[in-house]
């Protein structure tokens, strides 16, 4: 699993240079045998695998983002990749488990990479894999109560960026660039 997710990780096309150094900082951590999965909650080990995916309704210009209790934040959905699952597995099972529905992938491998160093429940960097899903928003989305305080479908212009993943601006920037501007989500 380790050489897929490489190459995983090594297909993804860069938007900056912070992302091109993120994709190789996690490429040569990959490739050093260190491990790569979270084994126990919230930092063991200290930097592991996450599966984010997006939600995205191409017709009406939005995203869905979740209201997250533990970090505070709006995100997009997402989970820690199991010991040895296929990233795009952790978005299926988790998509399940937070928002009761099945994915519906734009593209089958992530249009973005982003390593983060968190803090609050234990200091820790998560290496985001960002998947994009099909939505719906005008279809009403049970979500895992415990987990969230809300779910929302915001517009590209009205995303809260000063409460959000520190990325989501360069996120958004990219999904902008591939998908109103003539590129290829394929």
């Amino acid at each position: 699993m380790r050489d897929k997710i490489a190459e995983i990780v090594a297909a993804i096309e860069p938007l900056d240079e912070l992302e091109r150094a993120h994709r190789a900082s996690t490429l040569e951590w990959i490739r050093s045998g260190a491990p790569i999965f979270r084994i126990q909650k919230p930092d063991i080990p200290p930097k592991h695998l996450v599966s984010y995916f997006a939600l995205v309704d191409e017709d009406r210009g939005k995203l869905l983002l979740v209201d997250h209790k533990l970090a505070g934040l709006w995100l997009p959905s997402g989970g820690h990749v199991e010991p040895d699952e296929h990233p795009r597995a952790t978005v299926d099972r988790e998509l399940v488990e937070e928002l009761n529905l099945a994915a519906d992938f734009v593209r089958p491998d992530p249009l973005f990479i982003t390593a983060t160093l968190t803090a609050g429940h234990g200091t820790h960097t998560d290496v985001s894999l960002w998947y994009l899903l099909r939505g719906d928003s005008t279809r009403v989305i049970e979500f895992d109560r415990g987990e969230f305080h809300s779910v929302r479908w915001f517009s590209f212009d009205e995303i809260p960026f000063e409460r959000s993943d520190p990325h989501m601006r360069r996120f958004v920037e990219k999904l902008r660039a591939v998908t109103y501007r003539g590129g290829d989500l394929k």
